[in-house]
């Protein structure tokens, strides 16, 4: 069970979740982060996703699952069915589950703790499909390079880290505590890895399809829970140069890295 390939995936997981802590620590490098700061690099991080979703997961497992059956309306159903499953269960999480989303000016404002931590369980939820997906991609190593999800998904995680830290200060946390707690959070990804990787057999089959449902899970992560954080500040066109940014660096870092 706890092979090299296990022991790898829960290594990446782990220090892309331990990332999230030094976004929680950023906020000792500026007095006051204002909403336009906090816009900018979520909606950085979006495109990272989306781009790692796409490249990392979504058209290696449409590749490998189009070869499924003859018939590629069958296969194509498998495929879409597996990405809908991926939506559908962090969809059906943040319904069961009570969650705030963000929507502080800058952390020198009033927060209530409740509302703080309301909104931490958000983020929390993301962190698992994230790990999930990671885990799946280890899973899938030999015919895809898991290194690039990684990556986008531990830069990802700096500005949830950063949003974790300024919601605890303004709520009148300290500062060490709510950097703290943003590293804790970050290590609810290691155990979103180890069900990718326990769940994950090395068939044919079993693994392209964890990758198309991983693939839906950050789909969902991205649309519905970061980019309307950022989109009803009217500045568009400031948050779009940040997604296109974000997603055009991921491309680049995904062909170099293949």
């Amino acid at each position: 069970m706890f092979d090299g390939v296990f022991m790898q995936g829960l290594l990446a997981s782990m220090v892309a979740g331990l990332v999230t802590g030094v976004g929680g620590f950023m906020i000792f490098l500026k007095k006051k982060y204002s909403q336009d700061d906090i816009n900018f690099m979520l909606n950085l991080a979006a495109g990272i996703m989306l781009a790692a979703s796409f490249f990392a997961l979504l058209v290696p497992a449409m590749q490998r699952i189009s070869e499924f059956d003859p018939d590629i309306h069958v296969a194509g159903f498998w495929y879409a069915g597996a990405v809908f499953a991926g939506v559908a269960l962090v969809w059906i999480l943040n319904e069961l589950l009570p969650h705030e989303h963000n929507n502080m000016g800058q952390h020198g404002l009033h927060f209530s703790l409740q509302k703080a931590w309301l909104f931490i369980i958000a983020i929390t939820l993301h962190k698992l499909p994230e790990g999930l997906a990671v885990g799946v991609a280890y899973s899938a190593e030999d015919f895809m390079n898991p290194d690039s999800l990684v990556i986008g998904i531990a830069l990802h995680n700096i500005p949830e880290g950063l949003t974790i830290a300024i919601s605890l200060v303004a709520a009148h946390s300290s500062k060490l505590k709510a950097a703290l707690t943003a590293l804790l959070i970050g290590m609810v990804q290691p155990l979103g890895a180890v069900i990718g990787l326990l769940t994950m057999d090395y068939s044919d089959k079993i693994v392209p399809l964890g990758m198309a449902m991983a693939g839906g899970t950050l789909l969902f992560v991205v649309i519905n829970e970061i980019l309307p954080e950022t989109y009803g500040t009217k500045q568009t066109e400031k948050s779009a140069f940040a997604v296109f940014l974000g997603f055009i660096f991921m491309t680049y870092l995904t062909m170099v890295m293949e």
